[in-house]
């Protein structure tokens, strides 16, 4: 299992954001701290999905490697 270190603010419009300094960009909110939490796990997953899309287009047709995915 990986973890990541995550802020919360109280925003003002009554809001908590939850923001992974470690993934620039991921950032998402709730209602309350634990909605916050819930939410930004969806956050990284749908992060870090996303940059290995972007990643597998720079994948080549190179003949002497190739791509496998694993579980983290």
């Amino acid at each position: 299992m990986t973890m990541f270190h995550i802020t919360l603010e109280n925003a003002e419009d009554g809001w908590v954001v939850a923001e992974c300094p470690a993934l620039p960009g991921c950032v998402s909110q709730g209602r309350d701290e634990k909605e916050a939490l819930e939410n930004i796990k969806e956050a990284i997953a749908a992060w870090l999905w996303a940059e290995d899309q972007k990643a597998l287009l720079t994948l080549g047709d190179d003949k002497k490697s190739h791509s496998v995915m694993v579980a983290v």
